[in-house]
């Protein structure tokens, strides 16, 4: 089969897994894939994403580069296989590919940490928020294109109906809350929509006040997906042009003490629901 010409994020970290592997073990390309019975050229294509790679030689792969960290290689081998066609894929060629990426990294995370400044977390909009932040002038949407991602979004929410229970923890600063998107109606639904979240099994929601002195992380909003093993952890960060995937472990260990300064900003489960309905009653 030819090179894939655009790899999902979840391919492009599985090579890039594969490189650091090699990389770390001093092992030249054209002796890895010597290992594994294939040319220089496929090898640079399994390492960039764009060539599946086979379990079995993914395996000669990390025995040749003596990693023994079985809980890593058996995350890798997962991401090897041919997997059963995810939810999302139905909305290739009408969704942005960097945002079926996000729907993806949610699916096969184990927890999920979301902190936004701006707006609700997207996991947690409602179907009339959703339609009224693309129904702007900042988004050259025709009206179905605006729907397709109406039902996308929405559609993001069955990773939490999963078992066993994925762990939800949503940090959102005020701002969010009191921006309003869409009439009054559509910000009143938003907000006691979250306060509904919070009931279910394994959804965290805490609040960020105006009030809070000395509050230095409002410019790292992200999502933080936790792997099965922590070396595959990943950030995704929204930019104009789209998503934005960081898996460096010294910047993912960046983003884990943006994180800890946004929890011990944050009220408490219950004052922040408190919070919320304080919002929602004043719209």
């Amino acid at each position: 089969m030819p090179p894939r010409t655009n790899p999902t994020a979840r391919q492009v970290r599985l090579g890039t897994e594969l490189k650091r592997l090699r990389e770390c073990a001093g092992v030249a390309a054209v002796e890895a894939a010597r290992v594994i019975g294939v040319d220089p050229g496929k090898m640079s294509y399994i390492e960039s994403g764009r060539v599946a790679v086979s379990e079995g030689r993914l395996c000669a792969l990390a025995g040749h580069y003596r990693c023994t960290d079985e809980s890593l290689v058996n995350v890798l081998v997962a991401m090897t296989g041919r997997q059963r066609r995810g939810w999302w894929e139905k909305y290739r060629g009408v969704v942005d590919p960097l945002t079926l990426d996000v729907a993806e990294l949610e699916h096969h995370a184990v927890c999920l940490n979301s902190f936004q400044v701006v707006h609700v977390p997207g996991i947690l909009q409602t179907a009339e928020y959703v339609r009224s932040l693309y129904s702007n002038d900042m988004h050259e949407l025709s009206e179905e294109e605006v729907e397709a991602v109406v039902d996308f979004r929405v559609g993001r929410r069955q990773v939490l109906d999963r078992k066993p229970v994925l762990r939800l923890d949503v940090f959102i600063h005020e701002a969010a809350l009191r921006i309003r998107v869409g009439d009054r109606k559509v910000a009143h639904d938003q907000l006691r929509f979250i306060l509904d979240m919070t009931d279910r099994a394994g959804v965290t929601v805490r609040v960020i006040p105006f009030e809070r002195d000395g509050f230095v992380a409002g410019s790292f909003p992200m999502l933080y997906a936790e792997a099965p093993v922590r070396r595959l952890d990943t950030v995704q960060i929204d930019r104009v042009h789209g998503s934005t995937f960081v898996d460096d472990e010294r910047q993912l260990a960046n983003y884990r003490r943006v994180l800890g300064v946004v929890g011990r900003a944050a009220l408490s489960p219950s004052g922040s629901r408190d919070f919320i309905r304080r919002i929602a009653q004043q719209m």
